[in-house]
C-alpha cells in the first residue's frame, strides 16, 4: 500500500521532513480513549524508532470523538463509523494535525478523497474474546449478551439463539465494568485491544474464540495512519512504518467490504491472511437474528485488487433476502 520510493534527504528523513521539525513536531492525531491513545503512542514510538526521532519531535494530539461521547445508542443509529473518525477529520483538514491514527475496523470503508491511508502497523491478535464464560456453550440459556455489533449479535445467535443481545456501548474498561456489575451475563472484546491496554481480566472467565469457527470484524487487530494525500513529506515519513503484510490483508477487507456495500447495520465477518504473495480471504455475512448466513472464501495474488469483489458477488448471489436487504450491493 505505501509508496517507499521516496526521497531521503541527507538527513536520512524524507525531503521537507527537517524544514517541518525546524518550526514544530509532527502532530500525531488520536481520539482520546485509553486504548486508542495506546496505539498512537505505538505510533508515535515506531516513527521514532524508523527516522530516529526524538520524543519532542512527535507531538499527540488527542481529540473526544463523539462515538466515545454518546454511549447510549447503537453506533447504526446516531451517525455509524463517522462518528469515530469525525473530529479527527476535521482536525486533518484543517491542518492542526499532521496524521491520524485509527482502528482500522472502525473506519468507513470510503474515506474523503483528499486523505490517504498511508500505512498500517504490523497486525495485532486478530481474535475476539468471550467474557463471562469459558465457551459459548457455557453461557446458561437465555444469557443476556452485551454488544452494539450487529457482527457479534448475529455470530453469537447462530450458535446459541436463546440468547438475548443486550446494548453494551463505551470504551474496554466501561465494558468490562458492565459486564462486572450485572448488566449482562457475557460479553466479547477484540483480544488485541485487551492485549494493548495490558488487561488481566481477574476473576473474570474467558477464552479466545478460534478464527476456524469465529471470523473477526474486517479489519479486526490493525492501526491504520492516515495523513492527506497532498502531503508528500508525511506520506514518505509514514510509509517507512507501514507493515506491508497487514497492508495487503487489511486492503482486501475493506475492498470486500465496498463491493458489499456494507454498512454499520450489516453482520459481516471477515478474515485476510496472507502467505506468500497469496492472500486467503474468508468472509461470513448473517441475517440480524443469526438465523441464516452464507460463507465463502477466495484465494488470490495480492497483485489482484478486483478478487474481493469477486467474493462479494458470490456471497451475495447465493444469500438469502433476509440478508442482502442489509448490504446496498445487495
Amino acid at each position: 500500500m505505501a509508496d517507499n520510493t521516496h526521497t531521503i534527504a541527507s538527513t536520512g528523513l524524507p525531503e521537507g521532513i527537517s524544514d517541518i521539525l525546524a518550526e514544530r513536531p509532527i502532530r500525531l492525531g488520536t481520539r482520546a480513549s485509553p486504548l486508542a491513545m495506546a496505539q498512537a503512542h505505538m505510533t508515535a514510538a515506531a516513527l521514532r524508532a524508523r527516522w530516529g526521532l526524538t520524543d519532542e519531535q512527535v507531538e499527540l494530539s488527542p481529540v473526544v470523538a463523539s462515538g466515545d461521547r454518546i454511549t447510549d445508542r447503537p453506533l447504526a443509529d446516531v451517525g455509524g463509523k463517522a462518528l469515530w473518525t469525525r473530529e479527527l477529520d476535521w482536525s486533518l483538514g484543517g491542518g492542526t494535525i499532521d496524521l491520524s491514527v485509527h482502528s482500522m475496523k472502525d473506519v468507513e470503508t470510503i474515506r474523503p478523497e483528499a486523505f490517504v491511508l498511508a500505512a498500517m502497523l504490523p497486525r495485532a491478535d486478530v481474535r475476539d474474546v468471550l467474557l463471562g464464560a469459558t465457551s459459548i456453550d457455557a453461557l446458561p440459556h437465555g444469557a443476556r449478551f452485551g454488544t452494539s455489533s450487529p457482527r457479534r449479535a448475529a455470530q453469537i445467535r447462530q450458535i446459541r439463539p436463546d440468547v438475548v443481545p443486550v446494548l453494551f456501548r463505551g470504551n474496554v474498561a466501561t465494558r468490562i465494568g458492565k459486564l462486572q456489575s450485572g448488566e449482562a451475563d457475557a460479553t466479547l472484546l477484540a483480544a488485541a485491544g485487551l492485549d494493548r491496554l495490558g488487561e488481566t481480566l481477574p476473576g473474570i472467565a474467558s477464552v479466545h474464540l478460534d478464527t476456524d469457527l469465529w471470523l473477526p470484524a474486517p479489519s479486526q487487530g490493525a492501526v491504520g495512519i492516515e495523513v492527506r494525500r497532498d502531503d508528500a513529506p508525511m506520506r514518505a515519513l509514514i510509509a517507512g512504518i507501514d507493515d506491508a503484510p497487514t497492508s495487503a490483508c487489511v486492503m482486501a477487507e475493506r475492498a470486500l467490504l465496498e463491493a458489499l456495500g456494507g454498512d454499520c447495520h450489516s453482520a459481516i465477518a471477515a478474515l485476510a491472511r496472507i502467505a506468500d504473495r497469496t492472500i486467503h480471504l474468508r468472509a461470513v455475512l448473517y441475517s440480524e437474528d443469526g438465523a441464516e448466513h452464507v460463507a465463502g472464501e477466495i484465494r488470490f495474488e495480492a497483485s489482484d485488487p478486483g478478487a474481493p469483489a469477486q467474493l462479494a458477488a458470490d456471497l451475495l448471489g447465493r444469500a438469502p433476502e433476509t440478508i442482502t436487504r442489509l448490504f446496498k450491493a445487495g
